[in-house]
């Protein structure tokens, strides 16, 4: 009579690291007894077999979840309004064994947002996934910023979300495609910064286009969620050649986050200008590589029900409440190691 797994066995099978079709041991433990094993399948999320669409697939946000998706087994279409940018996170994928195109072109305008999706689907023939993360950074606050700023922020984000969603969620709906889009939000579309007013303005609007749009496509078994970072830290090695390491977090600006305002005498100050508390609970907000398996995970299968949601993967920083001042991160224990995405050799160690 077979015996059967220890507790510690079924844990570790349990919480092995998987990405795509590679399994990574969290940590060594008793071996499954043959007979016991084959009462066990392991769960792995693939998306195998997936078409991904990924707006403003620049260097940081947009590359690491393009990135993720390929490591978790979908190709990969990688749109910027830079060809060279979209092309620069094809090369990043194709360098780590993923399958990708560059797809250029301006998400305002109909036709070329079209003409790109037709692109992909010829192709590839389908899509089944599409990331809406182009969006206009920076600007000022409500007293400083330009109107021709503020129409550029919003026109780009609504428009984008809009026609990526429209067109792409119509692809789907016809073809019977129980797809996932994903709007990448931002804490600032939660909660106010000065400085920032445009950003401010069309992340907010991005939450509630979600779930409208949600609404609009769950009879067709398309899921509409989003999700939001806080701040986190670049880790792609090209930005951080270009740009040194570190984020918004680690290289502190005296101003905080936000524009430049005016130095009118009637002027007061907007934001705290002295040393700076820690502001995350557990020490970091994480970087494009958490995002991206987070992404990966919400637009596979295994999140079939998940509709009209917010997605936060941020330490613990949105949580906060405003008063709590967390201990410094080098008194914290930290998160788990992050499982990189960069084939560094570790990810590869063993394929089963």
């Amino acid at each position: 009579m077979p015996r059967s797994p220890s507790v510690a066995a079924v844990l570790t099978m349990l919480c092995s690291r998987s990405i795509g079709r590679y399994r990574f041991h969290v940590a060594e433990g008793p071996v499954l007894p043959r007979s016991t094993a084959r009462r066990f399948e392991w769960v792995e999320i693939s998306l195998d077999g997936k078409v991904a669409v990924v707006t403003g697939a620049g260097p940081n946000i947009g590359s690491g979840i393009a990135l993720a998706l390929a490591r978790y087994g979908a190709k990969v279409a990688c749109n910027d309004i830079d060809p060279a940018a979209a092309q620069a996170t094809v090369a990043r994928v194709e360098r780590n064994g993923g399958t990708a195109i560059a797809i250029p072109g301006d998400v305002t305008d109909e036709k070329v947002v079209t003409g790109y999706l037709d692109e992909v689907v010829e192709t590839w023939g389908q899509i089944d996934i599409v990331v809406n993360n182009a969006a206009l950074l920076g600007g000022k606050g409500i007293l400083d910023e330009s109107i021709e700023f503020f129409t550029d922020a919003v026109r780009v984000a609504a428009l984008g979300n809009f026609l990526n969603t429209k067109h792409a969620g119509r692809h789907m709906a016809e073809r019977g495609i129980r797809g996932s889009i994903v709007a990448i939000s931002s804490s600032n579309g939660w909660s106010g910064s000065a400085g920032v007013i445009a950003y401010a303005f069309h992340k907010g609007g991005v939450n509630n286009f979600v779930r409208a749009a949600a609404m609009d496509l769950a009879p067709y078994g398309i899921r509409v969620n989003s999700f939001t970072p806080t701040a986190p830290t670049p880790d792609n090695p090209e930005l951080i050649a270009e740009r040194g390491p570190g984020g918004v977090l680690d290289n502190v600006r005296a101003r905080g986050i936000g524009g430049t305002t005016g130095d009118e005498e009637w002027r007061r100050p907007a934001r705290w200008a002295g040393s700076r508390p820690p502001f995350v609970p557990m020490g970091t907000t994480g970087t494009p590589t958490d995002i991206g398996h987070c992404v990966a995970w919400l637009c596979s299968d295994y999140a079939r029900l998940i509709t009209g949601c917010d997605l936060v993967v941020d330490g613990g920083a949105r949580a906060k409440n405003f008063a709590y001042l967390p201990a410094p991160a080098g008194d914290l224990a930290g998160p788990a190691p992050v499982i990189p995405l960069e084939r560094t050799g570790e990810l590869d160690r063993q394929a089963w």
